[in-house]
């Protein structure tokens, strides 16, 4: 009779362990809001991170069977970090395989209309795991710059704006070779052709698709037609006289008028004062301003005034006493309308 009594309350207490243990494995246990499915796991996480990160979020509704269930797994010995989605009512097992087996959920990286290399990491930095400053030290990497016939000066140009995905942990210098990568599949054996036949570099291109696009910054129409106005200056030796670089050299974007005074400046930005292309882009050039560059309306035009009806499109002009009409136009709707 005791014998009896006892297997039966073997039988009953592994009858329970195994429901206890079946629940654990199969049981809906994640709770997670349709608008922050992600799971963060940093680089250099533990298990007892990665537990505390669940528990704080509020996303176990059972730590303890996610603990075991990851113990049986062996996932504590091999922590991988990254971006993981998660799905509401998943169950440990589920959650465990997925951590496990470092199958990410990639983010879209985009940028548009960037400057500078600090502005573009900080961009950079808000969509990775990886810190701006890490970034910056990395972004003008020489050896890389070197193969591509571009220098510190021109280390922006290494970065076609667009949207990429990466893993949320990609490093800095991964990030740097995938951006490499990019720039070399951007420029094709076409797009080198036709550099070379007006004759421009590719980094030359780059430098003067900036200043195309800094001064037209509402109206892309215009930007073939501008981008042949500044080769035609170009091939017959005369100064670019392009009022975004003078407001480049100055480091000053608040600058609405450049005046005379702004001219003085001794940069070799001040396309007022030194001939040929700046040294390097005043912002990052768009693919389409490049492609504008490469595709420049050919025409007769030598100078261009923005518009007095400040709609944004400008004047042109093929000779300078039509243009100095132009420019005696706007001048006078920027005094009448307070502009300074």
């Amino acid at each position: 009779m005791y014998l009896r009594a006892l297997f039966f309350f073997i039988f009953l207490s592994t009858a329970i362990s195994g429901c206890h243990w079946y629940g654990y494995l199969n049981d809906p246990n994640v709770k997670v809001q349709q608008d922050d499915p992600y799971l963060y796991i940093a680089t250099g996480s533990n298990f007892d991170t990665v537990v505390a990160q669940l528990e704080r979020r509020g996303i176990l509704k059972n730590t303890k069977g996610f603990v075991w269930v990851a113990k049986q797994k062996s996932y504590p010995e091999s922590i991988k970090p990254g971006r993981y989605k998660l799905i509401d009512g998943m169950t440990n097992n589920a959650l465990v395989n997925l951590l496990k087996s470092g199958k990410q959920t990639p983010v879209q990286v985009s940028f548009h209309y960037v400057r500078s290399i600090p502005q573009l990491a900080g961009k950079i930095a808000k969509k990775l795991e990886v810190d701006s400053i890490s970034l910056v030290q990395a972004m003008c990497n020489p050896d890389i710059l070197t193969l591509r016939g571009l220098n510190e000066e021109t280390c922006e140009l290494l970065y076609i704006p667009n949207t990429y995905e990466f893993y949320w942990n990609t490093g800095a210098d991964a990030f740097v070779k995938r951006m490499a990568k990019e720039y070399d599949a951007f420029w094709t054996e076409e797009r080198k052709q036709k550099a070379a036949t007006i004759p421009l570099t590719p980094a030359e291109v780059g430098i003067l698709a900036s200043i195309v696009m800094a001064e037209q910054s509402v109206h892309k129409s215009e930007w073939k037609r501008i981008a042949g106005l500044y080769i035609n200056r170009l091939k017959k030796g005369m100064l670019l006289q392009s009022d975004p670089t003078v407001i480049f050299a100055h480091g000053n974007t608040s600058i609405k008028r450049v005046l005379h005074h702004h001219l003085e400046i001794d940069s070799p930005y001040n396309t007022y004062k030194y001939e040929g292309l700046p040294p390097g882009p005043i912002m990052i050039p768009e693919p389409d301003a490049i492609d504008a560059v490469l595709n420049y309306e050919k025409h007769n035009f030598l100078y261009m005034c923005a518009k007095e009806d400040f709609s944004g499109h400008h004047s042109f002009a093929v000779t300078l006493q039509e243009h100095n009409r132009n420019a005696t136009r706007y001048q006078r709707a920027l005094d009448k309308n307070g502009i300074k």
